[in-house]
């Protein structure tokens, strides 16, 4: 089968289409002959640096990137009870760990994968997997209706879901984007916009029950600011703070959490639900062929997605 594999630390330019074997599955997996990938930051930015690589796909090298999937099933495991051959399938495989998604074909625990709705393509299906798992696992059980939440980097791909989600459980949402993706946000459900590159939005908000940042750094530390007494915050990235910023945590009893995506077939499921009632939607910024992956990564590197980057087999 055909697959894309990264043969050492460093640039697209070390990302090589290829022929490698088929993969033989366990009695839980099936085999999913792949139609669409979606990409995230987590595929990108660790290829560059060997310790990172190391962190998250072991030693090993040449290795194939990615977790995120659509496609059809190819054959079951002997374990395997609620999928089928020809059954189309979307999900977040093996996070954290190896999901060699940049491939034909993947073996997939069924613990991992849903059946997608018949009313999306295989393009959106994919979309919905690692950026919309976490939103979803960041918020679900931890705001509620009239709570005010501030969504970091609104238009990104945990982003955009994390607004949908918030809108869907009731609450009021505030988001930052550039300018020129406000009228997206808004459309998508965002009730507030701040444009960051006008407005420090630690100077226009206060009392803010729940923030989700994705960008961590000085958005992180000043996302403190903005939360009420008791208020909580959700980052994916590293939550160190320094220590004036601890000291605000302290003094109003804040909440400061990150959080490890994971794959869940029941979460999938939850979002497939979503899908099929419409309230939320995947925006797909640019897609690709699979040859061109190298050029994914690329525009996945400048950080001016709104939405999701797919690649399509």
């Amino acid at each position: 089968m055909k697959a894309i594999l990264l043969e050492k630390a460093g640039g697209p330019e070390n990302l090589h289409l290829t022929e490698v074997n088929k993969p033989n599955i366990k009695n839980n997996e099936v085999l999913v002959a792949v139609k669409a990938i979606s990409l995230n930051p987590a595929d990108v930015k660790p290829k560059y640096v060997d310790k990172m690589l190391n962190m998250m796909y072991g030693e090993k090298r040449p290795v194939i990137l990615g977790w995120d999937i659509a496609g059809t099933i190819n054959e079951v495991g002997t374990d395997v009870t609620n999928l089928k051959v020809g059954d189309k399938v979307f999900g977040m495989v093996n996070f954290p760990g190896v999901g060699n998604a940049y491939a034909e074909f993947v073996a997939a625990p069924e613990s991992h994968l849903a059946i997608m709705p018949e009313t999306i393509s295989f393009e959106e299906a994919a979309a919905t997997t690692l950026a919309a798992l976490t939103a979803l696992q960041i918020l679900s059980g931890r705001i509620n209706k009239g709570d005010k939440v501030l969504i970091q980097a609104g238009s990104g791909g945990v982003g955009h879901f994390a607004i949908q989600i918030a809108k869907n459980i009731g609450a009021y949402v505030i988001t930052t984007s550039s300018a020129k993706n406000k009228d997206f946000v808004l459309s998508i459900g965002a009730d507030e916009h701040i444009d960051y590159h006008a407005q420090k939005f630690e100077e226009v908000l206060t009392d803010i029950d729940f923030v989700l940042d994705t960008l961590g750094g000085k958005v992180l530390e000043n996302s403190v600011k903005v939360l009420k007494e008791g208020g909580t915050l959700f980052t994916t990235l590293d939550k160190d703070l320094p220590e004036d910023a601890n000291a605000i945590v302290a003094d109003k009893n804040l909440s400061i959490n990150n959080i490890l995506v994971h794959s869940s077939a029941e979460d999938m499921n939850t979002l497939k639900g979503m899908l099929e009632n419409g309230s939320l939607k995947p925006n797909i910024y640019k897609t690709f062929a699979f040859e061109d992956m190298a050029d994914a990564h690329t525009e996945v590197e400048k950080g001016r997605t709104v939405g999701k980057v797919i690649v399509t087999l």
